[in-house]
């Protein structure tokens, strides 16, 4: 539905709801269904009909481009392979949407939580919920507990590090806007300013070509890398979670979208009932095999 279709919708709604009001004057009237969803009486608001959705019965679904694994599989998001994709219809089928109704968008990764109204219904591309970032965008509850992890090319000095203080004088490089980058500068503080790459590939290909020392990323990421994409890179560690607290990614929303609590209670109900951590198993490699960096 195109915004200004939905903004007509909602004027007309703003007045039906006025000259209701004035008709019956101060009789008791029954919650709304923003007033229903707080006091959490409100799951009928969740219903496929209900949804305030950009198109119609229909889920729009984004994430970059290409779409890489193991989140995506062929960078084809709509053949629900990898993590990522599995889990985007699965949340879709826990809001009533079928796989024919699910519409595939490409936004590019920081564009995704750049302020600005959105034109997709909700975001899945290894965003990480942050503070900083929720002042721009609304986050569902998180879909994943990931750590970020350093990759090197094996038999380099890099590849042989065991700490944080071996990284720092080491040139490493990350994907822009990401956690991975902000490790680099907040937690290992190099003497080199880090590399940064608009995207992965690239990082990778810096790698390849001795322009970086080693390069951040997440780890199921740092798997994939080390067993299809560079066979003669390891993975050097993956770093603590530094604020206590797991480091999430979570679904991204327009800032204040009518569809957050919906989108949250579809992640936590696949949480509660074990498809995230099936889904995971299936898609992601067992972190368990990389040292902690400290």
């Amino acid at each position: 539905m195109h915004l200004a279709q939905r903004s007509l919708r909602r004027a007309a709604s703003g007045v039906s709801v006025a000259l209701l009001a004035l008709a019956v004057g101060c009789a008791p009237q029954p919650e709304d269904k923003a007033t229903a969803t707080a006091s959490g009486t409100g799951a009928a608001t969740c219903a496929k009909g209900d949804l305030d959705t950009q198109k119609s019965g229909k889920l729009t679904i984004a994430t970059d481009e290409p779409a890489y694994e193991p989140w995506f599989v062929d960078d084809k998001p709509a053949n629900g392979k990898g993590y990522e994709s599995a889990v985007s219809y699965a949340v879709a089928k826990q809001l009533g949407y079928s796989a024919s109704d699910v519409v595939w968008q490409s936004v590019p990764f920081n564009k995704a939580f750049a302020p600005g109204e959105k034109t997709f219904d909700f975001d899945i591309n290894q965003v990480s919920i942050s503070a900083e970032r929720k002042k721009a965008v609304d986050f569902s509850s998180g879909y994943y507990n990931v750590r970020q992890a350093v990759i090197a090319l094996k038999g380099t000095k890099a590849a042989k590090a065991t700490s944080i203080a071996d990284l720092k004088d080491l040139k490493l490089g990350a994907q822009v806007g990401t956690t991975s980058l902000d490790y680099i500068s907040d937690v290992v503080k190099p003497k080199q300013e880090g590399a940064v790459y608009s995207k992965n590939d690239q990082a990778i290909s810096a790698l390849k070509n001795g322009q970086v020392d080693a390069i951040v990323v997440d780890l199921p990421t740092a798997f994939y890398i080390t067993s299809a994409q560079v066979t003669n890179a390891k993975i050097v560690g993956q770093f603590e979670n530094q604020s206590g607290t797991p480091e999430q990614f979570g679904l991204v929303l327009d800032k204040g979208s009518a569809l957050t609590s919906c989108v949250t209670s579809a992640v936590d109900a696949l949480r509660k009932d074990g498809t995230l951590a099936k889904l995971e198993k299936q898609w992601l490699s067992d972190a368990v095999d990389a040292p902690v960096l400290k």
